[in-house]
């Protein structure tokens, strides 16, 4: 499995949205984006780090920073889970994993003890011009994003 370093170039995507829609990443080119990658919409811990994104979009934003989730759940499931939380950025879907593994956020990883492949909690930040400018890799559901928020000097 490879991981994302600052520098590298963000891989291309383009995947269905909890609205149905299709969004790239190339969609924000010119913006920075935040993407958070998560193993299950309505799980106790997916659901507090979505939550807490919901929570500090607006000062975020107004640092120039957009958000979008990727998980392996369907559009429909995805639709659900931004409806029950009222979630106000675009979740996505990647039921083939292949943007969750091109991210390295997919593969191996150790769940009560034991070695397991699965989602990776992850996050990657993307600068203007598609590079990384940050990769967290096996990152807390909780506290994740006040963490996130001072790494990238964003009051929340």
């Amino acid at each position: 499995m490879t991981r994302l370093e600052t520098g590298d170039a963000a891989p291309e995507f383009t995947l269905t949205s909890d609205k149905g829609q299709e969004v790239s990443l190339s969609d924000y080119r010119g913006r920075k984006l935040v993407i958070f990658f998560y193993p299950a919409a309505m799980t106790p811990g997916c659901t507090k780090e979505a939550c807490d994104f919901r929570d500090s979009l607006e000062p975020l934003r107004q640092a120039g920073y957009d958000v979008v989730g990727i998980s392996p759940d369907s559009p429909d499931k995805l639709a659900e889970f931004a409806g029950l939380e009222s979630l106000t950025y675009p979740l996505l879907a990647d039921p083939d994993k292949a943007v969750l593994e091109a991210y390295g956020a997919y593969g191996e990883k150790k769940l009560y003890g034991k070695v397991v492949v699965g989602v990776i909690r992850s996050t990657i930040v993307v600068d203007e011009d598609g590079k990384v400018a940050l990769a967290r890799y096996n990152v807390k559901a909780t506290g994740h994003v006040a963490s996130l928020s001072k790494q990238l000097k964003v009051a929340v």
